[in-house]
């Protein structure tokens, strides 16, 4: 498979069967900020790996490590055409030292419309401001903002 018949359909609608999130830029995106990025990121649920590895076999999208090494390391790789980087910790800290739970945060999470068949589900407003504390990057800083912005609008 290439990249451009990359069916995101398919990979959201994967994504949607097991217990996963849908973080970093991509997530923004869903909510229609004016964000861009290449990848994916996706928090998942630590028992749902093998499960979401099967669902992922019709795209080609590859591990880079076995179900326990990912369990040992926190994350792992799915990649072939696209690039899709897993988290698999039960809880993350942020670079402050905050501790996130992914079941916490997974108990709060919305729906976004993706098409009529599939919906892409991502932390709140409040949890992806964690989330993107998880590196702190200056395009984190950015994104907190925008994110802040959206929240303020919202309320």
């Amino acid at each position: 498979m290439h990249a451009d018949e990359f069916d995101e359909e398919a990979f959201v609608l994967a994504l949607s069967s097991v217990r996963a999130l849908l973080i970093g830029r991509r997530a923004l995106i869903a909510l229609g900020l004016p964000v861009l990025t290449a990848d994916y990121d996706v928090w998942l649920h630590i028992d749902d790996i093998e499960a979401l590895n099967t669902k992922l076999e019709p795209l080609d999208l590859v591990p880079n490590r076995s179900p326990e090494e990912a369990r040992q390391t926190g994350r792992y790789v799915l990649e072939n055409g696209e690039h899709v980087d897993v988290f698999v910790a039960r809880a993350i800290p942020t670079v402050d030292g905050v501790s996130v739970a992914f079941d916490d945060v997974w108990s709060r999470r919305q729906s976004v419309v993706y098409t009529a068949n599939a919906a892409i589900v991502i932390p709140s407003i409040d949890d992806l401001i964690l989330t993107k504390r998880f590196g702190a990057r200056k395009r984190d800083i950015a994104d907190i903002e925008y994110l802040q912005a959206l929240k303020a609008r919202l309320s």
